[in-house]
């Protein structure tokens, strides 16, 4: 009777802590960290934080966001890439820290197409290349035309080393084969301010930035910078269809892990980030911002990654840029 006894207990004993190790391997069991790559307020970050408080009930833990800015994103790309691979410190990053860093600084301190798990790109968007109104330019063909019968003596304004206009105009002055004069400006305002006094012959921003200003005339738009016209703009032509074949820019943000995050973990994230992403809330809240959402898998995330690695290698060693 006594050995029954034995028995049972220890059968109760083994279902607990079946039980007990089942729950603790549940992921997630514990908050996780989401690392931004900027400061406060800047598009990775008002991206992470729409993220993160529709993920957080979706995963029915916190996801908690914290800003890493500096070294244009390389500090939270370090952080993220040495954290312990078990999808509790994911980070949000776009072409920047994984497409151009690497190129642009002698050591970022990460491997950006070896030391992450991608998990699915966010959202993307194309630039508008728009004009003052009095350059003699209809389309981008026009404003080529211009710039070959008038070497160096046409300019175009772009904030920071690297951003997404900086690399658009540099991808454009290459493509175009054109010898233009780069006006380096602390942010897009000060840009728009001299574009629209007439001080700039053009540049290249954001549809949120461009967009209103085109509006009310103060400057004219020439194309979107994507291979297919966008639906924040949809009568403004592609680059292609103003006169350059084949250009295509769009930034992008995207979400990922450490390198070696269980598989499993990976896939949760990414289904539930593909619930979110689908829904109707978060498409309008981006195309209100001129983005559109994009929901890859985790390969196609990846391969996304290797070709703008690709891409952006030669122009930047043809351009000699170099992180400030």
């Amino acid at each position: 009777m006594r050995f029954l006894l034995y028995a049972i207990l220890a059968v109760a004993a083994g279902e607990v802590l079946a039980t007990n190790s089942a729950t603790a391997d549940v992921y997630p069991s514990k908050p996780i960290t989401l690392l931004i790559t900027g400061t406060a307020g800047g598009p990775p970050d008002i991206v992470g934080r729409w993220i993160a408080d529709k993920l957080s009930p979706a995963l029915g833990q916190p996801v908690v966001v914290v800003n890493r800015p500096g070294a244009g994103g390389n500090l939270a790309m370090r952080a993220a890439a040495t954290s312990a691979p078990d999808g509790y410190t994911l980070v949000i990053a776009g072409q920047g820290p994984f497409a151009l860093n690497p190129h642009m600084y002698d050591n970022p301190g990460y491997d950006a197409l070896t030391d992450f798990a991608p998990i699915t790109q966010i959202e993307g968007g194309p630039l508008i290349i728009a004009i003052h109104p009095g350059v003699p330019a209809k389309s981008v063909s026009d404003l080529m035309k211009l710039a070959r019968a008038n070497p160096g003596k046409l300019n175009y304004g772009s904030p920071g080393t690297g951003t997404p206009p900086h690399m658009a105009s540099e991808l454009f002055r290459q493509r175009a084969g054109i010898d233009v004069v780069r006006i380096p400006y602390p942010g897009p305002p000060a840009a728009m301010i001299d574009l629209i006094g007439g001080r700039l012959t053009y540049t290249f921003g954001a549809i949120n930035v461009q967009l209103p200003q085109i509006k009310t005339g103060k400057i004219k738009a020439l194309a979107v910078t994507s291979l297919r016209r966008t639906d924040a703009a949809p009568d403004i032509p592609t680059m292609a269809e103003s006169g350059l074949a084949g250009f295509d820019y769009s930034g992008w943000l995207g979400i990922a892990a450490p390198k070696g995050t269980p598989k499993e973990n990976v896939a949760r994230l990414h289904t539930e980030l593909g619930k979110v992403l689908k829904t109707p809330e978060t498409r309008a809240h981006f195309a209100a911002q001129g983005r559109e959402v994009s929901a890859t898998s985790p390969d196609e995330f990846a391969a996304h990654i290797r070709a703008e690695y690709a891409l952006w290698g030669p122009v930047i060693r043809k351009a000699g840029i170099k992180a400030e």
